[in-house]
């Protein structure tokens, strides 16, 4: 395998070289990490660590010069071309002084000229998910806090270049960067982080997966703040171990293992049916995957507690982040977790999607469920449900559809939606469901448009940006009765609720029962408050709060260098006495 990094001209990459069995020999080291610590000792280990980095700096000196030298041609050519005012225009550069000036040195002008390289390591910064959309918004946020700061990107995909990249976050996520200051460095390990990889021992596998791919990226540019928009809190902690004036930032969707899961094997327990894992604990297999997780929870926690500004990207991913990693954060004397809700596209719909009584005319009875075709998000037990209201043949069902919109990975996605179509035969709703694979973003918006219900099935959905865009879209949502959809979307708006949650099939069927049924004046109230609701996750709420959390690592970065540069001068003070 070979290291590779932007062209120049970021067209194609250049190729370095990081070969395979390199990376066997350094999981087998890395992998060896824990167990050195407990034999040789804390301090000889962070100063194993710390050669290292110090060998990875230099390594990458020549690159960060390279980088940043390309980052002032480009940055003067793009003035050139566009003028100074094409760099921050009106449409695609908005105006965010409101929120732009922080509370770092009480919010100085001063501070926006800090000008050091942040490190984003999102491996699948191309996939066009909803976690993509929170790396762009981040992006564009620190852009706009710190013009003069470089946004590096650690990607694994080598079949775009830079413009393809950019290209793609403008017309999937309408997000305008400024494209002088962001630059990809390529990896070629991303395949160590893939389940595919670790049929056994996953969770522990792609763990030790992300520490080579996090060497990779250090192989390629040590940057000054290291943020991980993806997950991969291991890496995390490599970062500290190799480079100790380096702040680390994660910002966390999920978290890699979860009370929940644990819970989840026993089948006696309140979320034994719940989970692709539900009830396995039992027998001897079920006892070692017991004990397994319990090891790797406690290892995920040590790692946890490193990292130095933790965000989530929704209350219940923050109780548990907080559960698994609070007692190790105040060991380490770390700050708590904090919640910052993703961005969603909710004045784009606001634009799209009318909600007025006109618009009443045009909703159809369809339920509407917008999800991937993975087995988390439950299809099953809507399609259930649907069949269980339709059944009833109350006047709320006369004419309803349930049209189920979703993307399609692989093989193993079309199977699964091959076995929805027996199953939605097998029910008797096979006329009343309708599949709509890889629909793009104008057939969503139409059906957006004319659905009168979003429905979402998943059990402990971490957040849920499809809901916020129902709700946006002024759907009334019929949740699963858990996880963000429960927590922080489909709730109470002065005192009146914005849609309903279920568990059960029968309780879904309720819901769509209850959805269809209201009065025109109420459903209509309801959706105007729902719209109301989603207002809480606009882009910009979370630019300002991610700016905040991103000015403490600014902050730490600052006093990093200052020590630094103060041990310097004792050093040559020392030597001139």
């Amino acid at each position: 395998m070979a290291e590779t990094c932007s062209a120049p001209d970021g067209t194609q990459p250049i190729t370095f070289g990081l070969t395979k069995w390199n990376s066997i020999l350094l999981v087998t080291i890395l992998g060896c990490l824990p167990m050195a610590t407990i034999l040789l000792g804390p301090r000889l280990v962070r100063w194993v660590g710390g050669t290292l980095g110090f060998y990875l700096r230099n390594k990458t000196a020549g690159r960060k010069a390279q980088i940043l030298e390309m980052t002032e041609k480009d940055e003067v050519e793009w003035e050139k071309a566009k003028g100074k005012e094409g760099r921050r225009d009106s449409d695609e550069w908005e105006n965010v002084d409101a929120y732009a000036t922080g509370s770092v040195g009480n919010g100085e002008k001063g501070e926006s000229e800090w000008d050091g390289i942040v490190g984003f390591y999102h491996p699948f910064c191309n996939a066009g998910g909803g976690g993509e959309r929170v790396l762009w918004a981040a992006i564009r946020a620190t852009q706009k806090r710190w013009p003069k700061a470089k946004c590096i990107v650690y990607t694994g995909d080598h079949d775009v270049d830079k413009n393809q990249i950019l290209a793609r976050v403008k017309d999937r996520f309408n997000i305008a960067l400024h494209p002088p200051t962001v630059t990809f460095l390529y990896l070629t390990t991303r395949s160590w982080v893939l389940a595919s990889t670790w049929p056994h021992f996953t969770l522990l596998g792609q763990s030790l997966g992300s520490l080579i791919m996090a060497w990779d990226a250090f192989s390629l540019l040590t940057p000054d703040i290291f943020v991980d928009t993806m997950g991969y809190a291991f890496s995390l902690a490599l970062c500290k171990l190799l480079f100790r004036d380096v702040p680390t930032g994660a910002y966390v969707h999920y978290p890699t293992i979860s009370t929940d899961m644990l819970s989840s094997l026993d089948p006696k327990s309140t979320n034994g049916t719940q989970g692709v894992n539900a009830g396995k604990g039992q027998g001897a297999a079920g006892i070692g995957k017991k004990i397994y997780w319990e090891l790797f929870a406690k290892l995920y926690s040590v790692v946890g507690g490193s990292i130095d500004v933790v965000m989530t990207n929704s209350t219940w991913t923050l109780e548990h982040i907080t559960a698994l990693w609070g007692d190790w954060r105040k060991e380490f004397k770390k700050p708590s977790p904090v919640a910052v809700y993703p961005p969603v596209a909710v004045e784009e719909l606001e634009k799209e999607v009318e909600v007025s009584e006109a618009s009443e005319k045009k909703r159809e009875p369809v339920l509407l469920y917008i999800a991937q075709f993975r087995p988390e998000k439950n299809h099953q037990l809507i399609l259930n449900a649907f069949a269980e209201f339709m059944a009833t043949k109350t006047p709320a069902n006369q004419n309803a559809k349930l049209v189920l919109v979703g993307s399609v990975r692989d093989d193993g996605d079309s199977k699964r939606v091959y076995e929805l179509r027996l199953q939605a035969n097998e029910l008797k709703i096979k006329e009343s469901v309708e599949f709509h694979l890889d629909a793009s973003w104008p057939e969503i918006l139409e059906w957006l448009r004319k659905a009168s219900v979003g429905v979402n099935g998943m059990w402990n959905e971490h957040f849920g940006i499809g809901v916020v865009e129902y709700q946006a879209a002024g759907l009334i949502s019929v949740v699963h009765d858990s996880g963000g959809p429960k927590r922080d979307i489909v709730t109470k708006i002065d005192g009146e609720p914005t849609g309903f949650h279920a568990t059960t099939s029968t309780e879904f069927a309720q819901g769509f029962e209850s959805a269809l049924s209201l009065p025109a004046p109420a459903k209509l109230a309801m959706r105007l408050r729902a719209r109301r609701s989603a207002k809480r996750f606009t882009e910009e709420e979370f630019a300002k709060d991610w700016i905040a959390q991103m000015e403490k690592l600014v902050l730490l970065r600052r006093k990093a260098v200052a020590a630094t540069k103060g041990g310097e001068i004792e050093e040559r003070h020392l030597k001139t006495a």
